[in-house]
C-alpha cells in the first residue's frame, strides 16, 4: 500500500535498487531529501541532471569521469610505465582516495567467473594487452580482491603477459584473503601498495 504520491514512491524505489541501501533505507535517505528540498533535494537534481549529461567511460582505461580520456589518463605528473589493474571504477576511486598509487590504470570491468559465464572476452583484458603491446608500461600491478575469481583472473593476465617486456607484481600484505578493495581503509591499501610482490 502506498502511503506518498507516485513520484515520491519512484524515487524510494529507484534509491532502494542502488548498493547498500534496501527500502527502509532508500524511504529514509527520500524523507530527509524531502525536508531539506532546498539544502539537499534540489542541489541533487541538478547534480544528477549534470551527471546524466557530462559521465562517460573513459576510452583508454575504463574509469569513469565527465571527459574522454578521463583526469589520471591525462595527468602528465602520472607515470606511464606503471599500470595498475583492477576490477572496477570502485577500485581504483578506494586506490586514489589513499593516494597509494602514482601511475595509470586499466579496469577490466569484473573478473573471470565460470559460474557466472563471465570469460576474458567479457572482460577489458584484450584491451590491456594492447596497451602494454604498445611498449610504454614496464611494470603491471595486479590489484585484484583476493578472492578465488580475483585470483584466477590475475594469473590469466599473467599468463597472457608471458614474453611481454614488462615485471608483474601484485598487492602485498593488508588486504585479507576475500576482501575487497573498495571496502578497505586507506591506510591498509597505502600499505598493500607499497608493498608489492611479483606475481
Amino acid at each position: 500500500m502506498a502511503i506518498t504520491g507516485p513520484e515520491i514512491e519512484r524515487l524510494i524505489s529507484l534509491l532502494a535498487k542502488l548498493p547498500g541501501l534496501g527500502p527502509r533505507s532508500a524511504r529514509r535517505a527520500v524523507l530527509q531529501l524531502i525536508q531539506k528540498k532546498e539544502t539537499l533535494l534540489t542541489p541533487l537534481a541538478i547534480a544528477m541532471s549534470d551527471a546524466v549529461e557530462k559521465a562517460c567511460i573513459c576510452s583508454t582505461c575504463g574509469n569513469a569521469d565527465t571527459q574522454d580520456p578521463c583526469t589520471i589518463c591525462r595527468d602528465p605528473a602520472r607515470d606511464p610505465s606503471i599500470l595498475c589493474v583492477v576490477e572496477d571504477v570502485g577500485d581504483l576511486w578506494a586506490l586514489e582516495r589513499a593516494v597509494a598509487h602514482k601511475g595509470r590504470y586499466h579496469v577490466l570491468g569484473g573478473v573471470l567467473s565460470a559460474l557466472d559465464g563471465v570469460g576474458p572476452d567479457d572482460l577489458n583484458i584484450g584491451m590491456l594487452i594492447e596497451r602494454i603491446a604498445k611498449g610504454e608500461v614496464k611494470e603491471v600491478i595486479l590489484a585484484m580482491n583476493a578472492t578465488i575469481d580475483g585470483q584466477t583472473t590475475a594469473h590469466y593476465i599473467t599468463d597472457r603477459l608471458e614474453g611481454q617486456s614488462v615485471s608483474v607484481s601484485r598487492l602485498a600484505h593488508g588486504v585479507p584473503v576475500g576482501g575487497e578493495l573498495d571496502y578497505l581503509d586507506d591506510g591498509t591499501l597505502a600499505a598493500a601498495m607499497k608493498s608489492r610482490r611479483p606475481f
